[in-house]
């Protein structure tokens, strides 16, 4: 009774069941993504999905059926040393009452609609206490799904959809090959928010270098206010060494933004988003600025206030913050003046002093992704 998980899921969806439907990506030429390259997409079959959904409920009653009226970390511990990752995240998920699924792998809605909604009816008959069920997909494929598509799938209980929106520049998605225009995101988000599915868009901050660094958080800003979706996160790009864009990098094609360039890139798309009954996430430890989060309707002007404060810190104060948020011992600004100061401290001496951060960080990086 196992059964098979994808290699990635947002930060968001750490507690949610993992159900595969499609394999790795169908589009995978995307030169700053590493996570699938090199392997082939494919569609699973619906009744091997169905069949799978069959035995994690099997294994789910066997799970209640040692635990009685409460799942204890006694038995989540018990049942991974017997059986694996699977059943501690399955019984970890009973726990917490088994409410999140998330559908994987890059575009389940690659699949056909009547298959995918069936699997989403059989997930929800298997489990009742689902309340909620979301996926990755790509603006491409969603432009060209009919808007009924999206409502039947959303009656099925599909809630709530990631796009990697990445920029709405032109410019920058051909530079990177994402394989979409801004005209595509405009209609594929439009088309998601009318459907009733809670929309969420991933910004790559950086995303377009020194080449596209006022285009990118301009046109960006114009693709959000065009949608309006319920969320907005925030992911620092970091260039992956074995991608193409790496390469470039290394060719000077490509020039990177500084940290504290991104943050005044994060500067230039809040003033350009309009406000409205949105909100802006930044949940993942390769954002420098956690703080920089709230609704885009009354905390724009907060979030901002946190940019200018950062970036009127110090040299030594910026690097220090740089560091400490890498280590885990920063998570806000006032951090500074906390009791994690002294170990940072240390560690910057150890390593060889402030020159030496950049290379530190760059390596904690990497163990991020």
């Amino acid at each position: 009774m196992v059964w098979e998980q994808g290699p990635i899921r947002p930060p968001s969806e750490a507690g949610s069941l993992l159900l595969r439907v499609t394999r790795n990506c169908p589009w995978n030429r995307c030169t700053f993504c590493a996570t699938y390259k090199g392997k082939r997409f494919s569609r699973r079959e619906p009744q091997e999905i169905l069949a799978e959904i069959r035995a994690i409920r099997q294994a789910a009653d066997h799970i209640r059926e040692l635990a009685g009226p409460k799942v204890t970390d006694g038995l989540i511990q018990e049942l991974y040393q017997r059986h694996g990752f699977e059943f501690f995240y399955l019984a970890n998920w009973l726990k917490n009452g088994g409410r999140n699924v998330f559908i994987q792998d890059a575009d389940s809605l690659a699949l056909r609609t009547e298959e995918l909604t069936t699997i989403l009816r059989a997930l929800k008959d298997a489990f009742p206490t689902v309340e909620r069920i979301t996926s990755y997909a790509r603006a491409a494929t969603l432009a060209r799904k009919k808007e009924q598509e999206l409502v039947e799938l959303a009656g099925a209980g599909l809630t709530r959809l990631h796009v990697g929106l990445e920029s709405g520049s032109d410019a920058v998605l051909g530079f990177v090959q994402k394989g979409v225009t801004a005209r595509e995101e405009i209609e594929a988000g439009r088309k998601v928010v009318a459907a009733g599915i809670s929309l969420c868009f991933y910004v790559l901050v950086g995303l377009g270098g020194q080449n596209f660094r006022d285009g990118h958080p301009r046109e960006t800003a114009r693709v959000i206010n065009a949608v309006r979706p319920p969320y907005v996160r925030l992911r620092s790009l970091f260039v992956k060494p074995g991608t193409p864009l790496h390469q470039q990098m290394v060719e000077g094609t490509f020039t990177p933004l500084a940290e504290d360039e991104q943050v005044e890139e994060i500067m230039s798309l809040l003033e350009g988003i309009e406000p409205y009954q949105g909100r802006l996430v930044s949940d993942h430890i390769l954002n420098l600025l956690a703080e920089v989060e709230g609704d885009l309707s009354r905390d724009r002007e907060r979030m901002l206030a946190v940019c200018r404060r950062y970036l009127a810190l110090p040299p030594y104060e910026r690097l220090l913050f740089r560091l400490g948020r890498r280590m885990g011992r920063f998570e806000k600004l006032d951090d500074l003046d906390g009791p994690g100061r002294g170990a940072v401290e240390q560690t910057m001496s150890a390593i060889g002093g402030p020159d030496r951060v950049e290379a530190a960080v760059e390596r904690l990086k990497q163990h991020f992704l």
